[in-house]
């Protein structure tokens, strides 16, 4: 991965943070974009200036123009883009009965359409170079289900739909496509987890416990490396057994 040139979107926190950490270490030059510029990714841009290594801009996924000019802005950068990662999510829960509309339209929005765009925005330039590798970070949601997520769970399972089907897609112009499929993590966004529903987890979990982004980057690492090279359209299930 040293000097590969990697697209991740919502590196400023959580998982996305965590990947971006780990690709600065091993070499790689990282473009990432948020909502809003946090301190993490302040001081990272304010000590990579004199290497040029990290790149990063405040958009909105929901905007697809913005999205475009993101990628070939880092494109012009670097001139390649050999791999992304689809991290970008946003979760409401709550029966369906009871939704907010808007909070839909979010959850769609922001998981599902800014990945199939921001994907086909990197695959432009991917497909220049005959080569690229795109890891979507989905969720267990997406493949068991869970009550309360019912939107945010379609979203993710849509996301493996995309990944088998690029796959397919894809395969001959030599880019892989594959995804993570993450349990709960404890994230900012399991903070709003109640007490009851904590503890309701950890019980259905075997190894007893929320998965931390440590246990998550090492395989999204190894889906980037050329250690995984014959292995295109699957999802990766690192959950602590809850799905077994």
């Amino acid at each position: 991965m040293s000097e590969s040139v990697v697209v991740i979107s919502g590196g400023s926190r959580g998982l996305g943070q965590a990947i971006v950490e780990r690709l600065l270490e091993t070499g790689s030059r990282v473009a990432t974009f948020s909502r809003t510029e946090t301190d993490y990714i302040k001081k990272l841009r304010e000590n990579d200036q004199a290497h040029d290594r990290f790149f990063h801009r405040p958009v909105c996924a929901g905007d697809a123009a913005a999205l475009h000019t993101f990628v070939t802005e880092t494109y012009e950068r670097w001139g390649r883009i050999d791999a992304l990662v689809n991290n970008a999510g946003i979760a409401h829960d709550g029966v369906l009965a009871l939704a907010n509309e808007s909070q839909i339209d979010e959850m769609i929005s922001i998981n599902l359409k800014a990945a199939t765009i921001l994907t086909k925005e990197c695959i432009r330039f991917m497909l220049l170079n005959r080569f690229g590798n795109i890891v979507n970070i989905s969720s267990i949601t997406g493949q068991r289900g869970f009550s309360g997520l019912a939107v945010y769970s379609a979203t993710k399972a849509g996301i493996e739909g995309m990944t088998r089907s690029l796959a397919r897609e894809l395969g001959s112009h030599g880019i892989r496509v594959n995804a993570v499929a993450p349990g709960y993590l404890d994230t900012d966004m399991s903070q709003r987890l109640t007490e009851f529903q904590h503890s309701q987890i950890i019980s259905r979990t075997p190894l007893g416990r929320l998965g931390g982004v440590e246990d998550i980057v090492p395989f999204i690492e190894f889906l980037l490396s050329p250690a995984s090279r014959f292995m295109t359209g699957q999802t990766l299930t690192i959950d602590g057994g809850a799905s077994a």
